[in-house]
């Protein structure tokens, strides 16, 4: 990662310093830079020359000034230590943690988060975990892992669980955000029946527990509930055009009953639910195996490998980054709305201006790195996927007129960011 700060101008051309809102009494904002010091950062890599082979060999004193500058000035931060000459990382548990809000009991709410290790989930708690809120995440880990959450592992407000939301939870808590699910095509199909017990059985389970608990539940839906739409932009009351038999089926179909369900426990048993219907959203964290279009672009260009786009690149997707994204479920659970909210970006682009648009990025951060690749990428096309939507973008009057949120960052902004995270994570041979 550079050295030299990056400036974050949202879509108004002013400068992002904070993320989040003080809004129907919950207080979520945060400063932007204490977030990104979580995930923005190279976390292993040092020369050969600068660490010892084992970190034993410096004395305590010497061991922190070289942790110091490790860490480029961040102190809150772990002491894992990368040594190039033998490919390998010394850990420790000694970690300082980043400071977080002390709240009285009285606003301290105790948070579960299923699905809470992958990557909407692990930036929803660092959020709430700045916050000063306590956190409980639980994940089997099937598309999640702990690294995402690791660095909050032994702090006081904070408890990780590999439990399977197929299998009932039993937890006292103020609030449950459910979004335990594999969510890209991949993933989701590899074991279509996996993923609809998942959908149905786990949130089956997660309504109990708010049942039982009198918690606020939060469910993380999708646009595929709106299948290949037949209508666009769709809003909330589009039913959808969904192939209940497709290979999507899984995971679109699972998506809906589950919001059936939901309701299903709001209606006869007065359940505090709240829909949250997701759109396409990209962001550091990101698995870049999982089959989805922002991570294969920018992995393939920082390879320097050509872009591969499905069909035409004519078919239109709109891009939400991730922090405006956590903005918008932590408005949602603390609002009184609970009709179903879509929470995406209206910004609408074609696969084949995507392609573009990445590729023009990555040369410019490598540029200023002092990077000249070999030879420009190029964009080469493939045959389309099976129900593939053509077109999609979300009506999001509904989130701008209840819940006073609409998307801050550009497309450009957060993929600038989401370059910078690859890139440092291709440097310390994790990717």
């Amino acid at each position: 990662m550079s050295a030299s700060p990056i400036i974050t101008l949202d879509k108004n051309g002013q400068e992002i310093l904070t993320v989040g809102f003080n809004r129907f009494g919950f207080d979520s904002e945060v400063g932007l830079e204490a977030l990104r010091s979580l995930y923005l950062r190279p976390h292993y890599v040092v020369s050969a020359d600068e660490i010892p082979a084992t970190a034993s060999d410096l004395d305590e004193e010497s061991q922190e000034k070289q942790h110091a500058k490790f860490n480029q000035g961040h102190i809150y931060l772990s002491k894992s230590i990368f040594h190039p000459n033998t490919h390998s990382i010394s850990y420790t548990t000694l970690s300082r943690f980043p400071p977080v809000k002390l709240l009285p009991p009285s606003t301290r709410k105790r948070i579960l988060v299923t699905g809470g290790a992958g990557f909407v989930g692990s930036h929803l708690v660092d959020r709430l975990m700045l916050l000063g809120h306590e956190v409980t995440v639980i994940d089997n880990f099937f598309t999640g892992s702990k690294t995402t959450v690791s660095h909050w592992v032994g702090h006081p407000n904070f408890e990780l669980v590999r439990h399977d939301v197929v299998e009932p939870f039993m937890i006292e808590c103020d609030q449950i955000y459910h979004l335990a699910c594999p969510a890209s095509p991949p993933h989701y199909q590899f074991n279509a029946v996996k993923t609809i017990k998942t959908s149905f059985l786990g949130t089956l389970n997660m309504l109990g527990l708010a049942k039982r608990t009198k918690a606020r539940f939060l469910i993380s839906s999708t646009s595929e509930v709106y299948g290949d739409p037949e209508v666009h932009p769709q809003s909330e009351d589009y039913w959808g055009n969904v192939n209940p038999i497709g290979p999507r089926a899984c995971y679109d179909e699972g998506k809906r009953v589950a919001e059936t369900l939901t309701y299903g426990f709001h209606r006869q048993d007065g359940v505090d639910v709240r829909v949250a219907r997701i759109f396409n959203t990209y962001g550091p964290r990101m698995n870049p195996y999982d089959g989805r279009v922002v991570s294969n672009f920018i992995v393939q260009a920082l390879r320097g490998e050509d872009l591969t786009v499905y069909g035409d690149g004519k078919q239109t997707r709109s891009f939400q980054y991730i922090h405006d994204l956590v903005d918008g479920l932590i408005c949602l659970m603390n609002s009184d709305e609970t009709r179903p909210v879509n929470i995406g970006n209206g910004d609408e682009f074609t696969i084949g201006e995507f392609a573009e648009l990445v590729r023009e990025i990555v040369e410019q951060v490598q540029e200023r790195d002092g990077e000249k690749p070999a030879k420009r990428v190029g964009v080469v096309y493939k045959p389309i996927p099976q129900d593939d939507p053509q077109r999609r973008r979300p009506d999001t009057t509904r989130a701008k007129e209840t819940l006073g949120w609409q998307p801050r960052w550009t497309v450009r902004m957060g993929l600038e960011e989401m370059v910078r995270y690859y890139k440092a994570k291709m440097a310390e041979g994790s990717i």
